[in-house]
Formats: structure tokens, C-alpha cells, sequence
């Protein structure tokens, strides 16, 4: 399949805010917000419950606006609008993160969580654009390019990063300072790579726009949620799709904790962060090439299994070679499942619909890895071994299996 100028255009807002997924969200921003936290007065204790209750409150945020934000983007017009704006907000608040002085974590955590808004809000109508930028055939194959160029800029973006960071800038920049221009580069990232997709990229299925759309799209929404089994696939996909991705989000949120517990170092596991995001980028291809050869349903149910061999295994996790062959493992699915999950819900959807579906697939997205890191945490604290918790996570992908077997291959016309 050759990509035209649009599609590239797509694929590459997901390597544009993937500087702010691995920099700021998981690799910096949090060892960076808990030190300059301490350094304040802060207990330790206290700033990491600070940094979850910032991270929850901006999830829930994006959560409960994401239908109605949705509903509105599918207006003529509105969803390149919003997705700009919302991107926008993300880029300037990062900028914000590297100017913000360090003894100022209160505004930092508010920064924060305005940034969340912007990148998960971003996220919504991107994925929605998928439905604009290809037709059916081609969801597969464009929506896994997305996902797999989208891990490699990261991995891009952290190296030079990690530059930075062993050579202290090249012997100019304490280490505040280069967390700082950590963010920095997040944001510029973010900001080069966006062009394209804004010249480039337009919404093609739309509803006519109503003299009052702010309170159509809540209307909508809620004849939405009263007539869903009108969509009686589409609901059940969406039950499915919580399950199995719950486990995934969970074993990516909790695998640090796991390998800590198993006597892995942190430098060890920032090398196990990078080989993951760089098996994820071909990988996240070769499931879009999967799905042509065979169908959507095969990748996903393949991805399944191979998270179930994956938490099965973790019984067995003693060293650090265990630990790099499930991080492997997980890296060969990771984008595979999310990709075609995202392909699959997208010939689901009422094409001129398609945004306001989304934001029910994003909250089911957002809220995933709820009930898994709490199933560990049980199972954990019962039996006094990580592995084991880690194990009790194939429950969940047992259901989503079960569920998503019960939608007849003939869903979505290829499935």
C-alpha cells in the first residue's frame, strides 16, 4: 500500500506528540515534578500522591468530555478546528513546563494537567481523522503505520534526550535544567511535525452544521447512549476492547514497579523502555500487513494471545532475562493490538458519526487500566509476589477474548 501526501500527513501527528508521551508523561516529568516537589518541603509520600491525583483528575477530565467533544467535531469544519486548538493548548503548556521555574510544582502539576487536555484531547480527533484519511480497505494498514512511526519517533526523541542527559549538555546544564529543555524539545517536536498534518490533512465526512451545535452534539450523544443497541456490535466490541485493553495498559503502567521488585536497575529499565518502542515499530506494521493477509479479527485475536502467553510466562519471572523476553514479547503486540482495535472500531462507526464514536472509544481507553493495576495490587498483596499479580491480569484477557469471539466475522463487512 502506497501512502499519498494526506496519509503521511496523519501518520506523522502521531510521531509529533510521541516526544511528549515518552519524554514527559513517562520517562522525565514525573522523576523530575517528584524531586523538585521534595526539594520544596514536600514529603515523599505526599508529591507521589500528588502526581496520581494530577494524572487522574486530567484522564477523568479528557474521559467525560471526550462524546460530546466528539459529537461536535463531526459538524462541517469543526474537527480540524478542534483538534488544532486542543493540540495547540498541549504544545503551548509543554513550552510552559520547560520555563516554569522549579520551585513553583503547584503551577507545574496545573500545567500539567492543562498539557494532559491538550495531548488526550488532540489524541480523540486524530484517531477520528482515520475514518477521513482512508476508506476500509486501507484502514488497517494505515492506522499500524500510525502506530509504528508514532513509537519510532519517540525513540528518536528520547535519544537525543538521552544525549542531553549523559553529558549533562554537553557539560553546560545541571540536571533540572536538562529535564527542562527535555520538555523543551517535547514541544518543538510536537510543534515541526504538526505542519504537515495542518496543511495537509481535511475532514471529508461530516454532518451539516445546525444553528445550534453546542447543543445538538450533547442531544446526540445521549440519543446516543439511549438507542446503543441500534449498534449492538459496536457495544459489544467497545466491552471487549475495555477488557483486553486494560490488561495491555496495565502490564505497560506496571512493569517498572514488577521489574524493581525483581532486582532490575533504573538504567536497565529505561534500556528496556527504549528496545520496547523500537520492536513496537516494525511489529505495529507487520499486524496492518497481518490484517491484509488475513483479517482485522485474526490480528487482534493473535495479539490476545499472545498477551495471554505473556502473563502466563510472568509466573515464571525470576531474572532480567525473563524480564527482556516478556518486554520483547509485549513489544511485538503492543502496537499490533492498539492499531487494529483502532481500524477495527473505525469500520464500525457511521462514517459522519465517526468522532463522536470515538470519544466513546477514547473514555473506554481512558479509564482502562483501572481495574487491572487494582487486580495486581490484590492478587500481589494476597500471595507477597509481583509475578503473581502480574499472572492475575490473563482474566481479563480471557473475557475480552470471549467477547470478541461472540461478534460474527461479518461485523464489519472485513473483519
Amino acid at each position: 500500500m502506497k501512502l499519498t501526501k494526506e496519509q503521511w500527513s496523519w501518520v506523522f501527528y502521531d510521531w509529533a506528540n510521541s516526544g511528549y508521551g515518552i519524554i514527559v508523561t513517562t520517562a522525565v516529568l514525573p522523576i523530575y515534578f517528584k524531586g523538585v516537589a521534595e526539594s520544596s518541603g514536600v514529603a515523599a509520600a505526599n508529591a507521589t500522591a500528588y502526581w496520581g491525583y494530577a494524572n487522574s483528575f486530567g484522564t477523568l477530565l479528557v474521559a467525560i468530555l471526550a462524546p460530546f467533544l466528539g459529537a461536535l467535531a463531526d459538524y462541517r469544519g469543526f474537527k480540524k478546528r478542534l483538534l488544532t486548538g486542543f493540540a495547540s493548548l498541549g504544545m503551548v503548556m509543554t513550552v510552559g513546563l520547560a520555563l516554569l521555574p522549579s520551585s513553583q510544582w503547584q503551577w507545574l502539576l496545573f500545567i500539567y494537567i492543562l498539557s494532559i487536555l491538550g495531548y488526550s484531547g488532540g489524541n480523540l480527533f486524530y484517531d477520528s481523522f482515520l475514518t477521513d484519511v482512508s476508506d476500509d480497505q486501507q484502514m488497517d494498514r494505515l492506522s499500524s503505520v500510525g502506530y509504528g512511526f508514532g513509537y519510532l519517533g519517540g525513540v528518536i526523541a528520547f535519544l537525543i534526550f538521552m544525549v542531553l542527559e549523559f553529558t549533562n549538555g554537553f557539560g553546560q546544564l545541571s540536571s533540572l535544567a536538562v529535564a527542562r529543555w527535555g520538555f523543551a524539545l517535547a514541544a518543538v517536536w510536537w510543534i515541526v511535525f504538526f505542519i504537515p498534518f495542518q496543511r495537509n490533512v481535511h475532514q471529508r465526512h461530516a454532518l451539516d452544521v445546525t444553528s445550534a451545535p453546542l447543543k445538538q452534539s450533547w442531544h446526540r450523544v445521549w440519543q446516543t447512549i439511549i438507542h446503543l443497541r441500534q449498534h449492538k456490535y459496536l457495544a459489544w466490541f467497545l466491552i471487549a476492547y475495555f477488557c483486553y485493553i486494560d490488561g495491555v495498559d496495565t502490564i505497560f503502567t506496571m512493569a517498572t514497579s514488577i521489574g524493581l521488585d525483581i532486582g532490575i536497575n533504573s538504567t536497565t529499565l529505561i534500556m528496556v523502555l527504549l528496545v520496547v518502542q523500537l520492536v513496537a515499530f516494525p511489529f505495529s506494521i507487520f499486524y496492518g500487513w497481518l490484517a491484509g493477509k488475513t483479517s482485522t479479527r485474526t490480528g487482534i485475536l493473535i495479539a490476545i494471545i499472545v498477551y495471554l502467553v505473556i502473563c502466563v510466562d510472568a509466573l515464571n519471572l525470576k531474572s532480567t532475562l525473563d524480564f527482556w523476553i516478556l518486554a520483547v514479547l509485549v513489544g511485538t503486540s503492543q502496537g499490533g493490538i492498539q492499531a487494529l482495535s483502532r481500524s477495527y472500531f473505525g469500520r464500525l462507526v457511521p462514517k459522519e458519526r465517526s468522532s463522536e464514536f470515538f470519544g466513546f472509544y477514547n473514555i473506554l481507553g481512558k479509564f482502562s487500566a483501572v481495574l487491572g493495576p487494582v487486580l495486581v495490587g490484590v492478587v500481589t498483596q494476597m500471595t507477597g509476589q509481583s509475578r503473581i499479580g502480574a499472572a492475575s491480569l490473563s482474566i481479563l484477557f480471557v473475557i475480552g477474548l470471549i467477547i470478541f469471539l461472540t461478534i460474527p466475522r461479518s461485523a464489519t463487512g472485513k473483519s
